[in-house]
């Protein structure tokens, strides 16, 4: 009896520190931010009355200028979801099965050289790709004047802003989900493609039948929290084009920021923030319930 109780304990203790930082750094902020959304809130007067629902209709009908912004806001979140996803996933798959043949030490190099960018700040990044795409004088551009190339607004002109902005991401956070993906390839068995090589498959045969499948379950660890990373897109906008040109690369992080501190409207700068929360959630749901039928068939 006194084993099993102190065995409760020490497991309660073990688990307290992530309990309250679930609380402090999770629940407290997002019931805060629910219950701002039901009212009409300051960040200087405070809580000047409830309001219900009201601020979720005025969203979600578009209405007004919160619902206009709120709806560009998610349309360009989207365009970026869509275009920066694929080359995430594929470009750190290709990475990691670019660098697994490689003898231990060089494989752990070339992991530190890819990786060592996601330690980055999106700060420093965004200023580097900035500097380099530069429409007056940088080095994208320099590089084109040296093969008698035009020079081009990279920054002021779509679709090279959001490529600007989607290389910049790609470039600094590949590196994560390559080390994932690398970690499930060493833990395949080498004697599964011994087999295929005795029965005749080719490199693709192996790829498809064995290396895809056994990684499936990484992989689509990977595309969720790629999706849910793009969605919360910020800083680079923010830093390299600052939601230009003509507010077409404005995240909805960029306009629920806005909307709160530059238009004193907390509540209604809660209300997006929920929305979004719901709607990462629904694409989230949606993705692990085609996971699953994928695996029952």
């Amino acid at each position: 009896m006194y084993i099993n109780r102190k065995t409760k304990w020490s497991a309660f203790l073990l688990f307290l520190p992530f309990l309250i930082a679930f609380v402090l750094f999770w629940l407290i902020p997002f019931s805060f931010g629910v219950f701002t959304s039901l009212h009409q809130y300051s960040v200087f007067a405070g809580n000047q009355g409830f309001v219900g629902l009201n601020n979720y209709q005025t969203l979600i009908q578009g209405d007004g200028v919160f619902g206009s912004r709120f709806y560009l806001g998610m349309g360009n979140t989207l365009i970026f979801v869509v275009f920066s996803v694929i080359p995430l996933v594929l470009i750190s798959l290709g990475l990691a099965l670019t660098i697994h043949n490689l003898n231990g030490w060089v494989k752990n190099i070339f992991r530190t050289i890819f990786f060592i960018s996601y330690g980055v700040s999106v700060t420093a990044v965004s200023s580097i790709f900035k500097w380099l795409f530069n429409g007056n004088g940088g080095y994208i551009n320099q590089l084109l004047s040296e093969v008698n190339l035009p020079a081009i607004q990279w920054l002021n002109q779509q679709p090279y802003a959001w490529a600007v902005i989607i290389v910049t991401t790609v470039w600094w956070t590949v590196g994560y989900n390559m080390i994932l993906f690398s970690n499930a390839l060493d833990n395949l068995d080498p004697a599964l493609y011994e087999a295929a090589s005795i029965d005749g498959a080719n490199a693709w045969d192996k790829f498809r039948h064995i290396t895809l499948p056994s990684i499936k379950n990484i992989t689509m660890f990977v595309i969720l929290t790629t999706v849910i990373a793009s969605f919360n897109l910020y800083g680079q906008s923010l830093l390299i084009t600052g939601g230009g040109p003509a507010q077409s690369t404005m995240s909805v992080i960029m306009v629920i920021q806005q909307t709160i501190f530059n238009q004193n409207n907390l509540g209604m700068g809660s209300a997006m923030a929920v929305l979004l929360g719901i709607i990462i959630m629904l694409v989230s749901v949606i993705q692990l319930v085609v996971e699953r039928r994928g695996e029952q068939k």
